[in-house]
């Protein structure tokens, strides 16, 4: 399942260090890419490639620019970018705004605003911020926690027990909970996957025979985290066979891929009498390990060789 989320103008304004020059009634007007462009070839009146939908950023460059122009040069430029699809226009730097762009803006209702952050600084914010919100979001049923920085996201079928270890390792200090239940996916980037929660889920947990638990309001703020990047899928599995059945060593090389994007899979057997969370733990330690560079089953391997080696010695001096 897919959310489409809408992002406007003050959601920009509250979350990337934005102040208000005009237009505190037309901050609803939506963003749709996230995309941020700076219009200095625009200045020079070539509109050829002006892409209406992004935020308009002007930084030390454009607006020094836009004062060798004329005041009918530059409201012919700015009445020409200031369309129905244009969000905003955002003037880095605490730098003095044209009055042309606000008369331009001001007839096409479009909000101007400011900062004391560079352009390149106000660029990353902006870029990071939108990117993460309009980007592709995909829902997964699990729960998604962080167990001492790692993001692990349970899977399995309803019923094995996800919430339930989840909320031990919780209880035992050692994970946080991002989502339950739901888990809203997206790429960070062509490498890196982001889970959230959903609005209506954060911070709530069903445990079955229970029912809903606050965890914020329960365990405190230090149990939840509001997003996290995902590096490791376990799935939880019924072993109904045996459990040689499944990789027993751990190099199966499985993965989980979503967006386009794979992780490193485990796939865990639930049985009797087996403490689920435990394992999840180990698991997620074992992972951390592995990307330090200790590897346990190249440990063993070296050992096994080691001693094949010294069998087939000591068996030429017997011989």
């Amino acid at each position: 399942m897919d959310e489409q989320i809408t992002v406007t103008v003050k959601d920009l304004v509250q979350n990337t260090a934005l102040r208000v020059v005009w237009g505190e009634d037309d901050l609803d007007r939506p963003i749709t890419v996230p995309d941020i462009a700076r219009p200095g070839l625009q200045l020079t009146g070539f509109l050829d490639y002006f892409e209406p939908k992004r935020v308009q950023l002007y930084g030390v460059n454009e607006t020094e620019y836009a004062k060798t122009m004329s005041h009918e040069q530059k409201m012919y430029v700015f009445k020409k970018m200031s369309t129905p699809l244009t969000p905003a226009f955002v003037v880095s730097t605490d730098l003095q705004v044209p009055d042309e762009l606000i008369d331009a803006a001001k007839a096409a209702k479009i909000p101007v605003l400011t900062s004391s952050l560079t352009s390149s600084r106000l660029l990353l914010n902006m870029t990071y911020y939108l990117g993460a919100q309009l980007s592709e979001r995909k829902a997964v049923h699990g729960v998604l926690i962080d167990i001492n920085g790692i993001g692990v996201l349970l899977t399995g079928d309803p019923g094995i027990g996800k919430t339930e270890a989840a909320l031990e390792l919780i209880q035992q200090g050692k994970a946080r909970l991002i989502a339950d239940d739901r888990v809203d996916i997206y790429a960070e980037d062509e490498q890196r996957l982001v889970g959230a929660p959903s609005e209506v889920l954060a911070n709530l947990m069903e445990v079955r025979g229970i029912g809903i638990i606050d965890v914020l309001q329960t365990y405190g703020a230090a149990a939840i985290r509001d997003h996290t990047t995902i590096v490791l899928n376990i799935d939880l599995k019924r072993s109904n066979e045996k459990v040689s059945n499944f990789d027993r060593l751990g190099d199966g090389g499985a993965s989980f891929e979503i967006l386009g994007i794979k992780i490193p899979k485990m796939e865990l057997p639930v049985t009797s009498g087996r403490n689920t969370a435990s394992v999840i733990d180990a698991a997620a330690l074992k992972y951390r390990t592995e990307r330090m560079g200790f590897d346990a089953l190249s440990t063993l391997e070296e050992r096994q060789r080691k001693l094949i080696k010294e069998n087939e010695v000591h068996d030429q001096q017997n011989n």
